[in-house]
């Protein structure tokens, strides 16, 4: 059974003992997120995953976090924590996103820095990131002092230590962005090696006759600079930089040939050439005591995403180095401290890992692109202009709006990423206890709240994606434009006619940004077509709720996205084949405080046939909103009271008793006016759910009928085979659809048919059938999962407690359900009987996690229930775990699981 392996011992004494190796990841996605929402929606490009921050961390995040080492045979031999041995930063959006949605991998990247600072003389390997990723250069100083100050905040609250270190978005430079990380108590920074201008010797002393061969035999005293053009900088040591008032910085130039080799040339297709490839790094015409580092830096998503089973070559490196004893492995921060800086550098003013010509891509149309022939970036220029004015002109009017509320606006800001971190009510009544001039009123928290979140997506709308790519329609733009729209959105609520008024002239700059696509035309179009119909207020929220209670059971209280729904009365009403929902709900924004009730009906008449209507529901007031009269936030416009909402409810249930459809639409349409309210208003997520849905049955029929088709014909179609004439397309795409679908769902089927597995493949091999790889892999994985999941349950400690049996000794062997086991067993060995490559990661982490939690103290730490030991597992249990470890490509009596390799 598996071994456990503590930190290894720093590497002996040997001509190499001074020599280091760092391999750093920048780990970054760009936010996602719906501006209105906070959550990021269904992304089909990333079928048949949800999303692409899913997708990628099914593919590079989470292997990183239990990377396998494999022997010859390809069984797993040692797993490993990748992150615990290497330097890396994961921007903090992705970091929210993870903690939410992957919280297995998250927790693996907290394990990861412990675990690292134990390894490296108390020096975590985690790196702080500026917040969201934006060009730090190209930024107003206070919004460079956000981002920094929000980056360590971030940091702070996820590692529970303070960073060393900070990565800088595109490594985008400039001296006083140094000394803006210095004054936030950032020790060190990675830059590319063409950023460094020139260098010189700290100390006084005559340079070595290494230092001099290592510089091509220049002079480089304190007093003479040697200049580093074209990436000539000695990457092997740190460097500092002098800064304003005495500050400075220390700064690691990264290795760039070996870093490229990474990203574009394949060296991760053999981590042991990757290994070598970085000791090449270190220079052998030096001393053999004098200090060095070989490192190199690169996008996280190399190792895994980029580069299939990447994370893998990166493990055997790091393992292959330290086994043999060539190199030790460290981070920056314990290097910093063994080894301070010697030299002292400048770095190039204005420049980036990614664009040559300084930050232009940022701004201009420098010639940095994705290489479409006839296509420029003349947009980025007045994309960045229509930004700026936004901040520009929102700031005055944000700072007069909260002059009577919060006592520094800007202070106020920079704190407010602990309101990001935790909305709690408690923790946002902390903050306004600490920034508010006086108790707020509910409706002041809404406006200094919502002040606070323009000026969040102020800093948002910067990030740097929405100009790294071609056109200004892609996606990553129109995400950014998103979060300016959502700016302009709260400027007309809380500034009246000029942030409004806004609005025109952020289109007016738009309009000059001219997209390639020219269908789209230009910036304003992208924010016309994809912005506008977005933009979401409580009544929208209201309509999603009303029309999904068609569809899903709500509670009384319900969570939906970012917002709190109390529901206050709803009646369900059937007519024929038409469904009525009539109801009230309150609706309140967990991020702005924000709250409305409002009444709704919806009509459903099966299928995609549906309309709703929705109206602020105002209790206690008299009269009626004017037909057709849309409600305003924050207008005087009354809704519905209660008198009103009585009498409709009454005249509408009277229509449905007489089944009087034309009426009850006519009910509706003279009580709500203004807009009605379709599938197509919902949210994407539910959107997609619901025609799934819908669908479902229909495509079960034609699934059905295909099915039919082939098994009519199959004895033609094996015929044709046997002669070896190709199928009439018809039948070939038939026979295709039968068997993927049929394959689908006996992977999918809870009750798991082997025979019938085994049928498919039988026919689908004899008949020539092409499966669909993707798909079926991707179901497999999940079935295996499940099963895996299934397994855990059965072992959970259920026995209970006997002070008679205290003794170990007088322990009964523990008998789990063996009826599960043996059919995990049975599918394991049945998925490997796929002709395809399946994702066993998460059921091998299952697996190995099942083995860890099951060997230990005898009963729980309470002493309530009796943990299933290993040490007393029934022999058949035993053998039967091992199968399965086996069938899930584990070699099971070598298995050695690092530490930093968290249980889950």
């Amino acid at each position: 059974m598996p071994r456990k392996q503590t930190p290894a011992s720093p590497t002996p004494p040997s001509p190499t003992a001074n020599h280091y190796v760092c391999v750093h990841g920048h780990f970054y996605q760009p936010p996602r997120e719906n501006p209105w929402l906070e959550t990021v929606e269904v992304q089909d490009s990333a079928a048949p995953y949800h999303d692409w921050n899913e997708r990628i961390t099914s593919e590079c995040y989470a292997p990183n976090g239990a990377s396998r080492i494999q022997n010859l045979q390809g069984q797993i031999t040692r797993i490993l924590n990748n992150y615990s041995r290497m330097s890396f930063n994961f921007g903090p959006t992705l970091l929210s996103w993870l903690q939410d949605f992957a919280p297995r991998t998250y927790r693996m990247i907290q394990q990861a820095d412990r675990a690292s600072a134990e390894r490296y003389s108390g020096h975590g390997s985690a790196l702080a990131q500026v917040y969201n990723h934006i060009i730090m250069p190209l930024a107003s100083e206070r919004d460079a002092r956000t981002q920094i100050r929000w980056g360590i905040a971030d940091f702070e609250s996820r590692f529970g230590r303070k960073p060393e270190g900070m990565w800088l978005a595109e490594t985008a430079v400039s001296h006083n962005v140094l000394d803006l990380l210095a004054q936030e108590g950032i020790q060190y920074t990675i830059l590319a090696p063409h950023q460094c201008a020139r260098v010189r010797k700290v100390k006084l002393d005559e340079p070595t006759e290494d230092a001099l061969a290592s510089t091509n035999n220049q002079q480089l005293t304190t007093n003479n600079w040697l200049e580093t053009p074209n990436a000539t900088v000695d990457p092997t040591h740190p460097y500092t930089i002098p800064l304003n008032e005495g500050r400075s910085i220390s700064v690691f130039f990264y290795d760039g040939p070996r870093s490229r080799a990474i990203a574009f040339e394949g060296l991760l297709d053999s981590g042991e050439n990757f290994a070598r490839r970085l000791l090449s790094g270190l220079d052998d015409t030096k001393h053999p005591d004098e200090p060095q580092l070989a490192h190199v830096a690169t996008d996280g998503e190399s190792y895994g995403h980029h580069h299939k089973h990447g994370e893998m070559a990166l493990s055997y490196a790091m393992h292959w180095i330290e086994e043999n004893n060539l190199a030790t492995l460290t981070n920056y921060g314990e290097f910093l401290e063994k080894f301070p800086p010697q030299y002292e550098a400048e770095v190039v003013d204005d420049s980036s890992w990614s664009c040559v010509h300084g930050v232009e891509r940022w701004r201009s149309d420098c010639g940095c692109n994705g290489g479409k022939p006839g296509w420029n970036q003349q947009w980025r220029g007045p994309l960045r202009v229509a930004l700026d004015l936004l901040r520009d002109k929102t700031a005055p009017l944000a700072e007069a709006v909260a002059k009577p509320l919060l006592k520094d606006l800007w202070a106020a800001r920079d704190a407010y990423i602990h309101v990001v971190l935790d909305r709690t009510p408690t923790n946002i009544d902390f903050f306004f206890a600490t920034h508010a001039t006086h108790e707020l009123t509910p409706s002041e928290r809404v406006t200094a709240l919502e002040l606070l979140e323009l000026e969040r997506h102020t800093q948002l709308m910067y990030t740097s994606c929405g100009w790294f790519f071609d056109d200004i329609s892609g996606i990553e733009t129109v995400q950014i434009i998103a979060y300016a729209g959502r700016v302009l959105q709260l400027a007309a609520e809380l500034f009246g006619k000029p942030g409004a008024d806004l609005e025109a002239q952020f289109l007016e700059l738009l309009e000059q940004a001219k997209s390639n696509v020219p269908e789209i035309g230009n910036g304003a179009e992208v924010y016309r077509r994809f912005v506008t119909g977005g933009r979401l207020d409580l009544e929208h929220v209201g309509a999603h709720y009303a029309i999904s209670s068609m569809f899903r059971g709500y509670n009384e209280s319900n969570e939906l996205f970012c917002f709190d729904i109390q529901r206050h009365g709803y009646d369900l009403l059937t007519s024929g084949r038409g469904r009525v929902a009539l109801g009230r709900a309150s609706l309140r924004s967990r991020i702005t405080e924000e709250t409305e009730e409002i009444c709704f009906a919806v009509l459903h008449l099966g299928d995609q046939n549906l309309s709703a209507a929705v109206k602020r529901y105002t209790p206690d007031t008299v009269g009626v909103s004017p037909p057709n009269t849309p409600p305003q936030t924050g207008s005087s416009i009354k809704g519905l009271n209660s008198e009103a909402w009585d009498a409709f409810n009454e005249a509408a249930r009277l229509a449905i008793r007489r089944a009087n459809l034309p009426e009850l639409i006519r009910l509706i349409d003279g009580f709500f006016g203004g807009t009605l309210y379709s599938l197509t208003s919902l949210f994407a997520d539910e959107q997609h759910r619901i025609l799934k849905s819908i669908l479902d049955q229909t495509l079960s029929e034609v699934e059905t009928s295909l099915v039919g088709i082939y098994e009519e014909h199959a004895t033609l179609l094996h015929f044709l085979s046997e002669s070896n004439f190709a199928a009439p397309p018809a039948l070939a795409l038939t026979a295709g659809f039968a068997i993927n679908a049929g394959l689908r769902r006996a992977l999918e089927s809870d009750d798991y048919d082997i025979a019938e597995v085994t049928r498919l493949l039988r026919r689908a091999e004899f008949d020539n059938i092409t499966l669909d790889i993707p798909l079926l892999a991707f179901t497999a994985d999940k079935r295996m999962k499940r099963a895996m999941v299934r397994l855990e349950e059965a072992m959970s400690p259920t026995a209970p407690y006997n002070s008679a049996q205290q003794n170990l000794a007088l322990l009964p062997p523990f008998q789990p359900n063996t009826l599960v086991l043996q059919e995990t067993v049975a599918i394991a060995e049945s998925l490997r009987t796929l002709p395809m490559e399946i994702n066993l990661w998460q059921a091998q982490n299952i697996w190995n996690d099942l083995l860890r939690r099951n060997t230990g103290p005898a009963y729980s730490t309470d002493g309530s229930h009796l943990i299933p030991d290993s040490r007393y597992w029934t022999p058949d249990w035993r053998e039967g775990f091992r199968k399965l470890g086996l069938a899930l490509n584990i070699a099971v009596d070598d298995l050695v699981v690092e530490e930093g390799v968290p249980a889950f």
